[in-house]
């Protein structure tokens, strides 16, 4: 029988994407195909990033493309390309940002930060060009849990280059004020500050810029709701019911200004006894599958309690760069592959596409 594109396609199309649970040609993943005698070969490009299961996904293919009768030889390339989504209407995209990922708690002391720095370590282990922006003005942590110290550089005296920290750019108040100084300001001018660090810090092309938002529904994720393009937000919580009081309204302030929620991530899920290893839930259970439920939202994952978590990013040096193997980097890692996906599968920006039209009395 000989071998034709469309037979390659129908069988790309039963092959299923098991991060996406779509086949690759409607995905439009699968690119390139090219048939000489009996040697196939095809792209596979993945619009999020996948660098931990990449070869999984390409054994995939050449399985299903090697039961093929007729076909002795496969050569599947697999890589990952990030565009640019949809921020909330009437906002246009940061320049050189293509997605900013908001990670919001209704209330503090959930690890909210602790979840920030290493979601944006494990989207870049994941291969993707990464930046952090720490939002809290008042408590800004970002530069302890990244090992950063020193004061950002000023090419022009306009903007800033951002700080560098285990392959991530960051920024962050916290740079620019001594650790003991107290930020005794009204909410115009932590907004203003915080449009600031957002529009004045030279980002380098990135693929998702993780903003660390302070705890609560005030002038911060308002300023963030209307002014600065939210591809999505993740909710931070805890199983325990205040913490999830809290966190539901923190998801319904998001949905009332039209940025998509991605998921929640259940945090100190379970805590894991450092002597023993035995695991309780001393906070409740099923509280992020719950609200997921209500409010129809992915549960990315749930976390536990383990001490080396707070050693690790109290340390400046977070599990997902500590512990790139253990079970606790994977979770995280896991979450960021589904964020990701869930950007993926938005709808595209097309502004950058369409010319000015400038309006003109001759």
């Amino acid at each position: 029988m000989a071998i034709t594109e469309i037979l390659v396609q129908s069988t790309l199309k039963l092959c299923i994407d098991p991060n996406t649970g779509r086949d690759f040609i409607t995905s439009k993943s699968a690119k390139n195909i090219q048939i000489t005698g009996n040697h196939v070969s095809v792209d596979i490009v993945l619009g999020y990033p996948a660098k931990s299961v990449m070869a999984d996904v390409q054994a995939l293919v050449v399985n299903h493309l090697k039961a093929l009768e007729g076909v002795e030889n496969v050569n599947v390339n697999i890589g990952s390309r990030i565009v640019a989504h949809k921020a909330q209407q009437g906002v246009t995209l940061l320049p050189n940002v293509k997605n900013i990922i908001a990670v919001a708690s209704g209330k503090g002391g959930v690890g909210k930060s602790t979840t920030s720095v290493n979601l944006a370590l494990a989207l870049s282990a994941e291969g993707a060009t990464v930046g952090l922006l720490d939002a809290d003005i008042y408590g800004p942590s970002q530069p302890q849990m990244l090992g950063i110290s020193g004061r950002p550089e000023s090419r022009d005296g306009k903007s800033m280059d951002p700080m560098m920290a285990h392959g991530i750019q960051a920024m962050s108040i916290g740079f620019l004020v001594d650790v003991d100084t107290p930020m005794v300001w009204r909410g115009p001018m932590v907004t203003g500050a915080l449009e600031q660090l957002l529009r004045e810090t030279r980002w380098q092309d990135l693929d998702y810029l993780i903003i660390d938002l302070p705890p609560g529904t005030g002038d911060i994720q308002l300023t963030l709701a209307q002014k600065i393009p939210v591809t999505g937000a993740i909710i931070v919580t805890t199983p325990q019911d205040i913490a999830l009081l809290d966190a539901r309204k923190g998801l319904k302030m998001f949905e009332k200004v039209g940025i998509p929620i991605l998921g929640v991530v259940e945090n100190m899920s379970t805590h894991i006894c450092s002597n023993c290893g035995h695991e309780e839930h001393i906070f409740g259970t099923g509280g992020g599958t719950l609200m997921s439920k209500d409010y129809n939202v992915d549960l990315l994952g749930s976390l536990p309690l383990d001490i080396s978590i707070r050693e690790q990013t109290d340390g400046g040096n977070p599990t997902v760069i500590a512990q790139p193997d253990s079970k606790i980097a994977s979770i995280y890692k896991e979450i960021a592959r589904k964020a990701a996906i869930k950007i993926a599968n938005a709808s595209l920006d097309h502004s950058s596409k369409f010319p000015n039209i400038v309006i003109q009395n001759t």
